[in-house]
């Protein structure tokens, strides 16, 4: 990996090849960029009770903190997008032109912020005190997932960081959709290492003809069987476990908060491409 400056902010490290920088929010300010971020407030078509507006901290130092917060006696939290899923979106009502609502009740899916084919995805983030009650994650997504048969031509899920228990995370790709077509490649968990400040860099250098997924600087996994051609919108999340069978999970005792920190996302291309 190779040093990237970028002026008055830490540096990125790239693959070897030369790079260009083509999207990046390094969190300046105390303020959300809405230009490039949506909150994911829906699930499988609906509101989602366990998910919130709420809990974002812009620290004014070029960190963004994704706080767990509290809703009616339950833990929510946040999750960021730069663009969103047909199946996220609730149902638009009587809003059909042919009148054939009972058989064509889609949503109306927004315009995104940001999708993007190819490329190195980089982010530089701190993790949540206690990865046991709550988890965070950095990861790119098709808003068509699971639409056709093939992945490559309906996009995937590419998780280049998730972090569900303390001192590991976990890395790879889903595609197919979430349903019996689910199916996953290259996906690992492994044992992080301990950095002096804490900080860990995650990246994805994504390519037509497949995926390697770093962690500060090493690779750590690959896939290459399922690549996706089509462009994809990127998250910043983070859930309170147990809300998927407890919806959303109620405080028991004090409240106590925790946080996801990131100092910035990059995404790079390759120059001449």
């Amino acid at each position: 990996m190779k040093k990237f400056e970028v002026k008055d902010h830490e540096p990125s490290y790239l693959p070897d090849g030369e790079w260009k920088l083509v999207w990046a929010d390094e969190f300046n300010g105390t303020e959300l960029d809405r230009s490039k971020w949506d909150f994911r407030l829906n699930f499988w078509g609906k509101p989602f009770d366990a998910y919130t507006d709420q809990g974002i901290v812009l620290d004014g130092k070029s960190h963004i903190e994704l706080h767990r917060t509290e809703r009616n006696g339950c833990y929510v939290s946040p999750q960021l997008q730069t663009g969103s899923n047909s199946f996220d979106v609730p149902k638009s009502g009587t809003d059909n032109p042919w009148g054939q609502d009972e058989i064509w009740p889609l949503g109306i899916l927004e315009e995104p912020k940001f999708v993007h084919r190819y490329g190195y995805y980089e982010c530089r983030c701190k993790f949540q005190k206690d990865p046991e009650t709550m988890w965070s994650a950095f990861w790119t997504q098709s808003p068509t997932i699971g639409a056709r048969f093939e992945p490559e031509w309906c996009g995937i899920e590419s998780d280049i960081m998730e972090c569900f228990q303390s001192g590991k995370a976990t890395t790879g790709n889903i595609m197919g959709g979430y349903g019996k077509q689910f199916r996953q490649e290259g996906r690992v968990k492994y044992d992080l290492q301990e950095t002096e400040d804490n900080w860990h860099y995650f990246g994805m250098d994504w390519q037509p003809d497949g995926y390697v997924f770093y962690c500060d600087g090493k690779e750590v996994s690959r896939a290459d069987k399922n690549v996706s051609h089509v462009p994809q919108f990127i998250l910043l999340t983070t859930e309170v476990k147990g809300y998927r069978s407890s919806c959303p999970k109620v405080i028991e005792g004090e409240f106590e908060d925790d946080a996801f920190i990131v100092d910035f996302v990059r995404v790079f291309d390759k120059k001449g491409e």
